[in-house]
């Protein structure tokens, strides 16, 4: 049984410790054959600043560091400066009584025409009506740039650029000020981060082969997010012929400005995303999509994770940050983006598939998925290979330079997933001479798919047709395959299915945080693409796309960053929370058959560890009735109720704070979610209470009642009081929930938790809940 791990040591000690182990690990070190200097990003007291010093960057470069050292200095989301230091200079910065926290910069990695549609928009009704829903709205987005010239960034028609725009264009290799528009209203690039941090070192501004010194988008993830957030429509729009259409964002008449943090071939780091943030609050964003997480599978304390810092100072001024919960599923416990005021979005099917099908020796046709647009085997039988037999871990992943083209030559190749791109491994079996390629799945996969534009004949199947494959070759003394391929087909049920993929809960820093927090379309999604690589991204793919098709978190994302802008333009008043809540409230947890999702990993039920409140279904959130509201006061109650002490809130939030002289209850976080957390070893019956406040956003004069779904028979779930009235005058109420169970008799689930919901109804609108019931073991 799958038991969350409870640290309940109190910072300020919490703090001191952690920063003790940072420097046992050599985080502010170095060891004798690393590089000097390193750099590092100080978070400093903002009011301890000298009246002698005119601005804090005249304090940081007179009294911490020399100017030339200095990368960013911070004074929105974050109070301090980035620089490139040694350890005798972190150290004694450290030692600094204006000193917070000093941090090492780390490299996060990127998460990577039907979707909008089937989030429950249509066209010529609600959100995407003839009216202009969404122009007054501008989305920032944080990756790898764009490329300005797609027809997805054309302001045909759209009116002036929002007054209260503060951003600009700027200039560099292949960019200037005239790639800007009415639509694509602002670019930046930050790279000094990267160059100080990144092995390549400082990028080459004539080599344009490698990258672009500028936000022109040099690898295609950023033009795609992109173009998923707010690209207008496109017509006649494909990728190689498959998913033919009227491509277009889901808020297509929004504005968009591009802040470029990652760079081909080399991530994202910290002192450039936190940059990012600070530019793009200044600049009057709404809404920031940031696909971005990770890099080294450990969840950092919020007060270490400059997304997380960077987010709160973007949320506390009314900024709606969407971030994406990671491709590490179906793991347990692997979901990235845990703070609170984060969106954090896992990945769904949509109703469209690119079936292909191995037709093998013996008769037997097992069911795949490929893009693959080139000449077809037209039925042509191929003698069939797995490398693995071997026992070579590395010819079973068809890795570079791993395949004898004597055994290869001429034949259909079984490749397994992992360790290498998939489109890599098919480049491998074409150098070795191979016609086609098989990728089949493992057991961590299961039998969840995603299409590629492979460079050969290539069919990617399941974990369980992949074993039937390398039985069948097994089998005979002459095993022969043919690969078809089948084009687009629409209307796949069941659909939504969770994507395999998509990371899982639970939250591993505070599991009383239910967290993804919803999934939307991350599987197959067309959407704009640079020109400046093909569609597999491989240096050898010399073809070019205006759209490819893409698949991961960030691609499900930028859905819920283009929603909140249409939720931000219909209803202007409302905080990110409550934006987020009404998306959450009004989540679908069922599939087009009307029957629960399923996982893709598994073929079982998914579960909200897996879905978080379910699909994003955007026309219902455009009238949730209520919404779970959460004010900058409750996050820092909030960060009180972990453990967080004063000064390290401070490294958070930037001002200084007094914690409660009674504790709070993290739970009791206005959350729309309730997460119950029983001791695994008390016997008898335990019990757990949460309060919670919504806001009536509906018609004055309503009356919601409560309707529970327990998560298991022995536990009784409570609410009072059962009935909410609101007037024109009274318009939140509080309740409270009272989670009892005996926990000698309640048995959990396979993953260790059990699942219910609460939902609040008033005849028309229905405001779901989920309640999640786990055990916790102190450490």
């Amino acid at each position: 049984m799958a038991k969350i791990m409870w640290n309940s040591t109190p910072p300020p000690l919490l703090f001191a410790i952690t920063l003790a182990i940072l420097l046992s690990q050599n985080l502010f070190a170095y060891a004798s054959d690393q590089p000097s200097k390193k750099t590092f990003i100080i978070r400093v007291d903002s009011q301890s600043k000298p009246s002698i010093f005119p601005t804090h960057y005249h304090w940081y470069t007179s009294e911490f560091t020399d100017q030339d050292r200095i990368l960013h200095v911070y004074d929105t989301v974050f109070h301090g400066f980035s620089a490139l230091l040694t350890h005798d200079q972190v150290a004694t910065i450290s030692n600094h009584p204006s000193v917070l926290a000093v941090f090492e910069d780390r490299c996060r990695q990127l998460h990577t025409t039907r979707s909008p549609q089937f989030l429950g928009l249509r066209n010529q009704r609600g959100l995407w009506s003839e009216s202009d829903y969404g122009s007054d709205v501008i989305i920032g987005v944080f990756d790898t740039g764009v490329w300005p010239e797609r027809r997805s960034f054309s302001d045909l028609n759209l009116g002036p650029i929002p007054r209260r725009w503060k951003g600009v264009c700027e200039t560099g290799v292949r960019f200037s000020p005239r790639n800007c528009n009415k639509k694509l209203i602002g670019a930046r690039y930050f790279s000094k981060g990267h160059e100080a941090g990144a092995s390549s070192g400082p990028l080459n501004p004539i080599n344009e082969t490698i990258e672009f010194r500028s936000p022109r988008d040099a690898d295609g993830h950023g033009t795609h997010t992109a173009s998923t957030a707010a690209g207008r429509y496109a017509f006649q729009a494909n990728m190689s012929g498959y998913a033919s259409g009227i491509a277009k964002g889901v808020a297509p008449k929004a504005r968009l400005a591009v802040y470029k943090v990652c760079w081909k071939n080399s991530g994202c780091f910290d002192s450039d995303i936190l940059a990012a943030f600070d530019a793009a609050v200044t600049d009057g964003v709404d809404v920031i999509s940031i696909s971005i997480g990770g890099g080294d599978g450990i969840a950092s304390p919020y007060y270490l994770d400059p997304i997380a810092i960077g987010s709160y100072g973007a949320v506390s001024r009314g900024v709606f940050v969407s971030s994406s919960a990671g491709n590490d599923g179906p793991s347990g416990m692997s979901v990235t983006n845990l703070a609170p005021w984060l969106t954090t979005v896992g990945a769904g099917t949509i109703d469209r598939d690119f079936p292909s099908e191995v037709i093998l020796g013996n008769g037997k046709t097992l069911s795949g998925v490929s893009l693959y647009a080139g000449a077809p085997l037209r039925g042509r039988m191929y003698q069939l290979v797995y490398p693995g037999k071997s026992g070579v871990l590395s010819d079973s992943l068809c890795m570079d330079n791993s395949l004898d083209p004597r055994l290869v030559r001429g034949k259909i190749v079984v490749c397994d997933r992992g360790s290498s791109p998939r489109v890599a491994k098919g480049l491998v079996v074409k150098k070795a001479g191979g016609v086609g390629m098989i990728l089949a799945n493992g057991i961590s996969n299961g039998e969840g798919l995603v299409g590629d534009a492979h460079l050969i004949p290539t069919c990617a199947v399941g974990a369980d047709e992949g074993d039937m494959i390398k039985s069948y070759i097994s089998s005979t003394s002459n095993p022969t395959a043919t690969l078809e391929f089948k084009g687009t087909i629409l209307g796949i049920k069941p659909a939504p299915v969770l994507a395999s993929f998509s990371a899982r809960g639970p939250n591993g820093l505070n599991p009383e945080i239910l967290k993804p927090d919803l999934i939307a379309p991350g599987v197959n999604i067309l959407a704009g693409w640079t020109d400046a690589v093909g569609p597999t991204g491989l240096d050898s793919d010399s073809r070019r796309t205006e759209f490819n098709i893409l698949s991961g978190t960030s691609m499900a994302a930028p859905h819920v960053s283009g929603a909140a802008a249409l939720l931000k333009s219909a209803h202007p008043d409302w905080s990110p929370a409550a934006i987020r809540s009404a998306m959450m409230t009004t989540a679908t947890i069922l599939d087009n058959r009307n029957q629960p999702m399923i996982d893709e990993a598994t073929g079982n039920a998914s579960s909200p560890y897996d879905f978080g409140a379910g699909h994003l279904n955007l026309g219902r959130a455009m009238d949730p009735g209520l919404v779970y509201d959460i004010t900058n006061d409750d996050y820092v109650d909030f960060l009180c109720a972990i453990g967080y002490g004063p000064k390290v809130i401070q490294v958070i939030t930037r001002s200084t704070v007094d914690c409660p002289a009674r504790k709070p209850l993290p739970e009791n976080l206005n959350y729309p979610s309730l997460v119950a957390m029983f001791p695994a070893s008390s016997r008898g019956s335990s019990s757990k209470m949460f309060i919670r406040t919504v806001t009536n956003v509906g018609p004055a004069n309503s009356v919601y009642t409560v309707t529970v779904q327990a998560p298991a028979s022995g536990v009784t779930v409570s609410v009072r009081p059962s009935r909410l009235v609101f007037t024109e005058s009274v318009k939140k109420r509080s309740f409270v929930v009272t989670v009892r169970g005996d926990s000698g008799n309640v048995k959990m689930g396979p993953s260790g938790a059990l699942f219910g919901s609460l939902s609040w109804t008033d005849g028309k609108h229905v405001v779901r809940s989920p309640i999640v019931l786990t055990q916790i073991e102190p450490l």
